[in-house]
């Protein structure tokens, strides 16, 4: 059954049409990346050799089952993490919040109206007391109806709350990127720690029965007369200092290996990885490019540079703010006294109403709440810059202590080794009955000392390669984690 369009609706047409032309017009600024200082090259030598970016799986250049596991576990069920991804889920759902006023908004009405009037009259005659009837009349109301109602966005205050609405919804997922990178470092740190330990560990241990060796043939040589009991003391007072380190570094070990257990989501029992030694795992390679590459590559930069696009679009929101607000409404539908004449076409009605609504005295309030956008907006600016300036300092520092870890390593390794040869030729000489005690302890003093050191050392240097793993972003590169809607800020992301 074809229905007649009613005047009405023909009315609203010329209205509907011209609806996308009012909304076109926008007030700005537009969003332009601010200028952030940049080095033209790294200040620090970088390693020989062509640019190593990091690989997104860059951890298993250790070659550490047990760190891939631990990793593996923490990208599950990390805490910060999980938050972190509730948090895209949140902006996400206010990103679609915003974006609904952009449609219109459509209701669908349904109702029977029923009354019921009773009307009374007398018969007979009124002197004799006539009898009084009432006789009822029932009405029925019927209406269906669809009603639309939408702002014209004349000013683009809505599609510029949706712009902001999506600069968070960015930036939510940037965070949540950088989230994951600073847990997979926190997680290689913190194995890299327990591996120091275990070794610093077994060092002491080793040192405790070397000395303990030698604390036996001075025992010896006092029992002959060749040694005094000043001697035996003092090489009993170095025992008793080595055997104290052992349950410190058993404790620290302990916490480490339970420290694991909030990085990787896991009651402290859950953990079942068993140390092992730094001295077993590779130092993988990693190079950074040219330092204007690392903008691209660094989701904290890309987290600021969003808040800076949402901070833009509210400044656009606040400047609309200033101009009428256009409301648009459509309704139409069947209205009859009959179901069967419901669709008939003397049943159909359509209205349509336009407005315009203005504030006329606020007592500066939009004033102020433009100049508390714009405040926002150059807050955000000087933490883009920072946040560049931070990265580069980030690398910068992570190259320099990479550098000169592993120069203190090569060197320690050198001290050991003078040290292990002046230690074997003073316990052979004690043997002997051809050296002093004094050269003795002084030795074994400088060894252990070295061999400690040396392990320390070692972690430094692999933690200084984690903090540049981190530091040119982990293998994060900005088109990785872009969502569709990044098509709206084309040539900015």
């Amino acid at each position: 059954m074809t229905l007649p369009s009613p005047p009405g609706l023909r009315a609203v047409l010329p209205v509907l049409a011209v609806v996308p032309l009012l909304a076109a017009c926008t007030l700005g600024p537009a969003y332009q990346r601010p200028d952030a200082a940049q080095p033209v090259a790294w200040q620090a030598d970088a390693p020989a050799g062509a640019p190593v970016w990091p690989a997104a799986d860059w951890w298993k250049g250790f070659r550490s089952a047990e760190l891939d596991a631990l990793i593996a576990q923490a990208q599950t069920a990390n805490f910060d993490i999980a938050a972190a991804t509730a948090r895209i889920r949140q902006a996400d759902a206010a990103l679609r919040i915003a974006g609904a006023p952009l449609l219109p908004s459509v209701s669908a009405t349904g109702q029977e109206t029923w009354n019921r009037v009773a009307l009374s009259r007398r018969t007979g005659s009124s002197s004799l007391g006539g009898i009084s009837k009432s006789t009822y009349y029932e009405t029925r109301n019927y209406e269906l109806s669809l009603s639309a109602s939408y702002e014209i966005d004349l000013w683009g205050r809505l599609r510029a709350t949706r712009d902001a609405a999506l600069g968070t919804a960015l930036a939510s997922r940037f965070d949540q990127q950088t989230v994951a990178l600073t847990a997979v470092t926190g997680v290689a740190n913190a194995w890299f720690q327990v591996l120091a330990l275990q070794d610093r560990l077994d060092i002491a241990e080793r040192n405790l029965r070397d000395a303990e060796t030698t604390l036996r043939a001075i025992e010896g040589r006092a029992s002959v007369g060749t040694a005094s009991l000043l001697d035996v003391s003092q090489q009993q007072a170095l025992v008793a200092g080595l055997r104290a380190q052992v349950p410190a570094l058993r404790s620290q070990l302990t916490q480490q290996l339970n420290g694991l257990g909030i990085l990787t989501g896991q009651l402290p029992e859950a953990i079942t990885a068993r140390p092992g030694t730094l001295n077993t795992l590779a130092l993988p390679e990693v190079a950074p490019g040219l330092p204007s590459e690392l903008l691209a590559r660094r989701p904290d930069i890309a987290n600021a540079e969003a808040q800076l696009m949402a901070a833009n679009a509210d400044i656009r929101v606040a400047r609309a703010a200033f101009f009428p607000q256009v409301p648009l409404t459509l309704s139409g539908g069947w209205q009859v006294y009959s179901v069967n004449a419901l669709f008939g076409p003397g049943s159909l009605f359509a209205q349509a109403a336009i407005g315009a609504t203005q504030q006329i005295f606020n007592n500066g309030q939009l004033s102020a709440q433009l100049e508390q956008q714009k405040a926002r907006y150059d807050e955000l600016v000087a933490t883009y810059r920072k946040a560049v300036v931070q990265a580069f300092t980030d690398v910068e520092n992570a190259l320099a202590a990479y550098r000169y870890t592993t120069e203190q390593e090569r060197l320690e390794r050198d001290a050991v080794t003078t040290a292990q040869r002046a230690a074997d030729i003073a316990r052979a000489q004690l043997l002997a009955g051809t050296s002093d005690i004094v050269q003795v302890l002084q030795a074994q003093t400088t060894l252990f000392n070295n061999l400690d050191l040396l392990a320390q050392v070692r972690l430094t240097r692999f933690q200084a390669l984690v903090d540049l793993y981190k530091a040119l972003g982990g293998g994060w590169t900005r088109d990785a984690t872009a969502p569709p809607e990044t098509k709206l800020f084309q040539g900015v992301l």
